[in-house]
């Protein structure tokens, strides 16, 4: 197997997802309590209904360096964990609202997968951590 390519595979998925999430992160981070407040409103869906501007300023986050990281290869594993986290939690506020499950529950599913197998897999060897880790110990 040619594991040079299997890498620069996984560097085009997380370049592409980084990319997404970047731009789907940064307006609601710069949206204020807000755009918080309603973003965390999803959160009632598993029965947690107290502080939406935090939940929704964590899921902000989450996208948004969830994307940095994907991107760079930085705190990848705990970012992986954030963005499984925020698209179960996309995935309940569909289900319970009683959306249809194409598109609206299949998306957040689809991308909670991908990042399960990012958190067990990792990001391949084509991050800037491992620019400057030339002896190839963590």
């Amino acid at each position: 197997m040619h594991y040079r390519a299997l890498h620069l595979g996984v560097l085009i998925i997380r370049l592409g997802l980084g990319i997404m999430f970047l731009i789907h992160g940064i307006p609601k981070l710069m949206g204020g309590p807000a755009a918080w407040e309603g973003l965390g409103g999803a959160m009632a869906s598993i029965g947690v209904d107290f502080a939406p501007v935090f939940w929704g300023f964590m899921a902000a986050i989450a996208e948004t360096l969830g994307g940095l990281a994907l991107i760079t290869g930085f705190i990848f594993r705990p970012a992986m964990g954030m963005l499984v986290f925020t698209m179960f939690i996309a995935f309940m506020m569909h289900w319970t609202k009683g959306d249809p499950f194409i598109p609206s529950m299949s998306y957040p599913l689809e991308l909670m997968l991908v990042f399960i197998g990012f958190l067990v897999a990792g990001p391949g060897n084509f991050t800037i951590p491992e620019i400057f880790n030339k002896d190839g110990q963590d």
